[in-house]
């Protein structure tokens, strides 16, 4: 467990934030023998919510439970769908968001950070990353050239997948003509394969399991329940930060060598504004001071997904409480030993639609559960088919649209403007148009031996053009912003290559909001790596 002295108000290092980076970067700071603060706004994680990796289905499903550990964020209206105002889940709680999320273990495509080198980002090429993914994991399969074992991270694959996920497997290799693969996150990413998670013996392995309560360095000490308003920059650098306590205490602490902010794309962007970095126009027209006049906030953007539901026979699930409850008894009972010790996903696929350059441009999420529709942007529990399903989520993973993040009022408490402008490129909708119309292929293929029975939803009526509108009201965000605080080296960047931010001393920003472009695939573990990779360049510093 994290070091539970009473609180203190100076260490060499804060951390703002105690999700997939700020747990990483933290723990290995500490483990270096430096004092850290990590400052968490939510509470534990230590509950049987968050421990148990199948109750992420009702964690996000009924709204009562959501809110325990939900910022409850929302997009402003995306005027390129039908003016919805999407939800934007972000975890409050210890872990933040590694503590709520799917657990889909995906490292994203070596491409991905070839590229971001090939921008001038020095040391964030697929090589490089590579060694601190390697450092983080415990992969089931060992050490070898591409993975990592005996690191924080366990990463296991589901025991005991539905037949309905080993037939679309088979469909999917069948239908497409691409490899079964044992390991995408190896070499190669292209293929179909059962999904990997961050998961193991019927645990959840968030960033705060592994950094914090397992690594439990006796230098870190983690203070949760605090709201962190303001870095205090005196003089040109980061010296710490302005906080208010749940019971309404307001603090100052103190950095000794560094503040770190890993609050996320929305929490690291809004706190270098409500400090005066960011664009000097927005920052006056909310009184704010400006320090440094920087592009925070631009180049935001997410992954998408347009969900189908077909019943399927060889799928055992039936999204019932009943079923739930039944499940959860046995699960208690033997732990380890049911569908709640596992994430909801069991397959995934990474294809090319013929929008594709050389790496695939479409994910599928295979859910053995039928699915929301035509959308969860209401803030109700939804009803879903009782019947035995398999969902598959067709998730654009390289979006070309790009929106912002923009304070609403100076006040540390007010939810930001999160506009993603989802959908503003128009080639966006057609990677999740085609990719439906490849699902449905996939979903007629003999390899499913006569399970398939129907298209509950969207319905086979809706072809071509009619199938893109209906997309409109149906894509929903995969939840992975990134990019607010971009890393570079022109005047586009907020952050250098090491992290820190241009034109202040002793201040870093250090999760997905940095990434210049997102990573192919779910955003967990590339953040968990930038964690590691923070710690380094720290390190390497001092």
């Amino acid at each position: 467990m994290a070091n539970r002295v009473p609180r203190g108000d100076e260490a060499d290092y804060i951390v703002v934030g105690s999700g997939s980076s700020g747990a990483a970067i933290a723990g290995r700071l500490a483990e270096s023998g430096a004092s850290v603060i990590v400052l968490e706004a939510g509470k534990t994680d230590e509950k049987l919510l968050i421990r148990k990796p199948g109750l992420v289905g009702p964690m996000h499903a009924v709204p009562q439970l959501k809110k325990l550990n939900d910022w409850g964020y929302y997009s402003v209206p995306q005027k390129h769908l039908l003016d919805r105002r999407m939800p934007v889940p972000r975890g409050k709680v210890v872990g933040g968001s590694s503590s709520v999320n799917g657990m889909v273990y995906v490292r994203g495509n070596r491409a991905n950070f070839d590229s971001w080198a090939a921008e001038g980002n020095t040391g964030w090429d697929a090589d490089s990353v590579n060694a601190a993914y390697k450092r983080m994991e415990d992969f089931e399969d060992d050490e070898n050239a591409f993975r990592g074992a005996g690191g924080p991270i366990r990463v296991t694959r589901n025991k005991s997948p539905e037949e309905g996920a080993l037939q679309f497997i088979d469909a999917t290799a069948e239908t497409i003509g691409c490899k079964i693969l044992d390991d995408y996150n190896a070499e190669s990413q292209e293929g179909v394969s059962r999904m990997q998670q961050n998961a193991a013996a019927g645990l959840r392995y968030s960033a705060s399991r592994g950094y914090i309560h397992h690594l439990a360095p006796p230098t870190l000490q983690l203070q949760s329940g605090v709201l962190v308003k303001k870095v205090i920059i005196e003089n040109g650098r980061a010296t710490g930060v302005e906080v208010v306590d749940a019971d309404g205490t307001h603090r100052t602490l103190r950095a000794g060598k560094e503040v770190i902010l890993s609050a996320g794309f929305v929490g690291s962007a809004q706190l270098l504004m409500l400090s005066g970095i960011g664009h000097a126009e927005h920052l006056k027209s909310h009184g704010i001071e400006v320090i440094v006049d920087l592009p925070v906030g631009d180049n935001l953007h997410d992954h998408m997904f347009h969900a189908l539901t077909f019943h399927v026979t060889s799928s055992r699930n039936t999204g019932t409480a009943p079923y739930f409850a039944r499940g959860l008894v046995k699960e208690l009972l033997r732990p380890g030993t049911t569908f709640l010790a596992n994430s909801v996903f069991e397959a995934v696929a990474f294809l090319k639609t013929s929008k594709a350059d050389t790496i695939p441009d479409l994910q599928l999420h295979l859910l053995p559960w039928a699915y929301v529709s035509p959308n969860q942007d209401a803030p109700i529990r939804h009803d879903v088919d009782k019947r035995t399903s398999l969902t598959v989520l067709t998730t654009l993973i390289y979006p070309k649209s790009r929106g912002t993040l923009r304070l609403a009022s100076a006040a540390p408490t007010a939810a930001p403007l999160i506009d993603f402008q989802y959908l503003a490129d128009p080639a966006d909708l057609e990677v999740l148009g085609e990719g439906s119309e490849m699902v449905r292929e996939i979903f007629a293929s003999k390899a499913f031996k006569g399970a398939v029975k129907a298209e509950i939803h969207p319905g086979t009526q809706l072809r071509g053009q009619e199938l893109r509108d209906a997309i409109l009201n149906r894509a929903t965000s995969v939840y992975h912003g990134v990019g607010t605080c971009r890393m570079g080296v022109d005047e586009l960047a907020v952050v250098r290559p090491d992290l820190k931010v241009r034109g202040v001393e002793g201040l870093r920003v250090c999760d997905a909001s940095i990434m210049p472009s997102i990573t192919g695939g779910n955003t967990n573990a590339p953040c968990i790596m930038i964690g590691e990779m923070g710690a380094q360049f720290i390190l390497s510093d001092s």
